[in-house]
């Protein structure tokens, strides 16, 4: 059936087969996990993950796909939601290896991204498709460009890689910049610290960026700057492992004042 995409929705949808079984390959599940895509649209992945995966939940807000999902794709869980108001702990299987694939509207990619974080400790892993640039944040390297909040955290909590670049024609209507498939691995330990910690320190690190760490910090630690760090540093020349240590030592600071 035709169907008319829609801009508010940020739909681009996936129609070449090449890209599709890249993707396919690239997911790390069998028969017997539980595999949830986010924005299955009119089911162009759907389909052939439908034929060998039997416990496959789909999150979709538009009622025009959701319809199309359901009238053409047998055995499968459909959740007509907005992925970012979805109760996690409702669509996983606490029993399974639970696997996230998705074509990310790139209007929300990065609340998608923190969400799928903060929750991490419920999936094995992510396969996504996203903005080229936000992916190249994701695995960027301290003192780069593309270095920031996003980075730090998203390799504190997992292990990216990106997989492949998806050029502007695989869509139907073409996004005007080009995509990557990106796998999120969350094989991270747990760390001793909340995540509220780290996502403080570092959100204020990167408040002013261009600023040295013992001003741009303040908002944390005062005029106390705790030894065993460089504060002279800027936000983007510290490593995830640094602004870790750093929260881990309030942390525990915290909990003996």
């Amino acid at each position: 059936m035709s169907f008319k995409t829609k801009k508010s929705l940020g739909q681009h949808f996936l129609k070449d087969d090449n890209v599709i079984f890249k993707i396919l390959q690239s997911v790390d599940a069998e028969d017997g996990d539980r595999v949830i895509e986010i924005g299955p649209g009119t089911g162009a992945l759907t389909k052939w993950m439908a034929k060998s995966i039997s416990d496959l939940h789909v999150i979709e807000l538009d009622k025009r796909a959701v319809e199309v999902l359901e009238n053409e794709i047998e055995n499968i869980t459909i959740h007509q939601n907005d992925v970012l108001k979805v109760d996690w702990n409702n669509i996983v299987d606490p029993n399974k290896k639970n696997v996230v694939v998705g074509n990310l509207p790139y209007y929300i990619t990065s609340p998608i991204l923190f969400d799928l974080l903060e929750n991490r400790k419920l999936f094995s892993e992510a396969t996504l498709m996203m903005q080229k640039e936000v992916a190249e944040r994701l695995v960027a390297d301290p003192s780069s460009k593309q270095y920031g909040i996003l980075s730090v955290q998203t390799q504190l909590f997992c292990s990216p890689e990106i997989l492949f670049d998806v050029s502007r024609s695989s869509f139907s209507p073409p996004p005007k910049v080009t995509s990557s498939v990106i796998k999120l691995r969350f094989d991270k330990p747990s760390y001793p610290f909340s995540d509220a910690s780290i996502k403080r320190v570092v959100r204020t690190a990167f408040n002013q960026r261009r600023k040295k760490l013992s001003n741009s910090l303040k908002p944390v630690l005062g005029d106390k700057l705790p030894e065993g760090f460089n504060f002279d540093d800027r936000a983007d020349h510290w490593s995830p492992d640094i602004y870790a240590k750093l929260a881990e030592h309030l942390e525990q600071s915290d909990s003996l004042s």
